[in-house]
């Protein structure tokens, strides 16, 4: 499975990369982690940074974790964290 390990932070000021922690691409998140809000703001965040459809986009692993893995159709794991890390 080629998927991206991040680190999210919910309930931050604004949505954004703040760089790499223990090898995982830390993202903020504005949305509280509750009823999915953190996931689906994930999921929307990660498809903007990367210019691809929401659909495109799937937590793979850590549903219910801050640690988790996403995966994006049509793109290589090392390129997704490359673009996700340079929009930081």
């Amino acid at each position: 499975m080629d998927a991206v390990r991040v680190r999210v932070i919910p309930r931050a000021g604004a949505d954004a990369v703040a760089g790499e922690r223990d090898g995982a691409v830390l993202i903020r998140l504005a949305a509280p982690p509750v009823d999915g809000k953190a996931n689906a703001a994930l999921i929307a965040f990660v498809a903007k940074a990367l210019g691809v459809p929401k659909r495109a986009v799937r937590i793979v692993r850590g549903e219910t974790s801050r640690d988790k893995a996403i995966a994006v159709d049509g793109m290589a794991a090392v390129e997704a964290r490359a673009a996700l890390l340079a929009t930081g």
